[in-house]
């Protein structure tokens, strides 16, 4: 009986469902509201970086996570989300690193499960069920 449970394809398929699925209206957010780019651009500034790379999370955010879901360049898709986040957490979560939420647990839980999901997917490839399997 748990020899059904050995599906490498759908585990493959669900994790890149998962965290693109979860992770393209963040993107979509910040596509529709120019406001929060600029707000990137401010905080790039501030770390003395170039305003360009605002444009980076829309890539990271919504191009990614679309060809995840898709399963083109997988690989790819998960080390420009993953990158995404890494970013993210140091430009706006750096000071919750260590700390603790509300709730008692990772202040950055979901930025955790965003990066090491990527992570996983840049590792794991998309599986057989993609529009150009791995």
């Amino acid at each position: 009986m748990l020899h059904a449970l050995h599906n490498d394809a759908l585990g493959k398929l669900i994790l890149r469902l998962a965290v693109a699925g979860l992770l393209l209206p963040h993107g979509l957010t910040k596509l529709l509201n120019p406001g929060s780019l600029t707000w990137i651009g401010d905080t790039l500034a501030g770390q003395g970086l170039p305003t360009f790379l605002t444009y980076g999370v829309l890539v990271g955010e919504l191009v990614a996570p679309a060809m995840a879901l898709i399963g083109w360049q997988t690989r790819v898709a998960g080390a420009l989300m993953a990158g995404n986040m890494v970013v993210a957490i140091y430009l706006v979560h750096g000071h919750e690193l260590l700390a603790l939420g509300t709730g008692g647990g990772w202040a950055l839980e979901l930025q955790g499960m965003f990066l090491f999901g990527a992570l996983a997917i840049m590792f794991l490839g998309s599986g057989r069920m993609a529009y150009l399997p791995d």
